[in-house]
């Protein structure tokens, strides 16, 4: 099968959203190595506005529903849909994130998880899930955010993926923790409803290399992306992190359905 390239069109808007993408990133990163020298890591303050410019050099158009919920010791469950999923959830929230050890080394993804002061954890080496475990408490402890995914990996798209409750277990070791689910969905495409067909297109799922994901992402042009935050939730309130785990998928779930129908 002979594979049609873009039209020139599209590729010159690629070009222009990788080059402003870059740009962004040199015009930020001196500043923020600066600051890093003199700021707490759980207080993440320019990877906010970095996020910010980022976004909008990718195309990104994001759109918030609901209250976020400002506080000390919050932890933001959220379901995991692709790469630019941190540039866009970064631009809206003040907190760090937490992905698996893998990351790091996923090139450019890897340095936007870094320089977003990301908690990376080893899941599959239970020598370290304390220490990394015990990272997070500190970081919740100190008044920090936390951006977790739970589902542990990218969905396809077509939905949220069962959520992990180990990736809970630090709730028992943050006393005051307020935990608040919030729905991610790309919902349009230059003003048009995503299509089933389109979903590859936005999730990064699979054995699918980063570069010509990107780069295929970059050249849709204008990405709608939503954020919906749901209330707030003490999780003193639920008998155990599996009911707590179940709570949250259903909320976060529901909440998919209705961005991904235009509710």
């Amino acid at each position: 099968m002979i594979q049609r390239r873009p039209p020139p069109a599209r590729r010159l808007a690629t070009a222009r959203t990788a080059i402003g993408a870059v740009a962004t990133a040199a015009s930020i990163v001196p500043a923020e190595l600066l600051l890093r020298a003199v700021t707490l890591k759980n207080r993440p303050y320019l990877p906010v506005w970095f996020h910010r410019g980022l976004s909008r050099s990718l195309g990104l158009r994001i759109r918030t529903h609901g209250q976020q919920a400002r506080r000390a010791k919050i932890l933001f469950v959220v379901n995991h849909l692709s790469w630019a999923d941190v540039p866009v959830l970064g631009a809206r929230i003040h907190a760090a994130f937490v992905a698996k050890s893998e990351v790091a080394g996923w090139g450019p993804v890897g340095w936007l998880a870094s320089f977003a002061h990301t908690v990376y954890v080893a899941r599959d080496r239970r020598a370290t899930a304390a220490a990394q475990k015990n990272e997070i408490a500190e970081r919740l402890n100190a008044g920090g955010a936390i951006i977790l995914f739970p589902e542990g990996t990218n969905s396809d798209g077509t939905g949220v993926l069962p959520f992990k409750s180990a990736l809970f277990s630090v709730v028992n070791d943050v006393p005051g923790l307020i935990i608040q689910p919030v729905t991610l969905a790309y919902t349009r495409i230059n003003g048009l409803p995503v299509t089933r067909r389109q979903l590859p297109d936005l999730a990064w799922v699979g054995d699918t290399e980063l570069a010509p994901h990107a780069l295929g992402f970059m050249g849709l042009g204008r990405v709608t992306a939503e954020i919906l935050f749901h209330d707030p939730i003490d999780p003193a309130d639920y008998p155990d992190r599996k009911a707590l785990a179940r709570h949250c998928h259903a909320v976060i779930a529901a909440g998919y359905r209705r961005l991904m129908r235009g509710g």
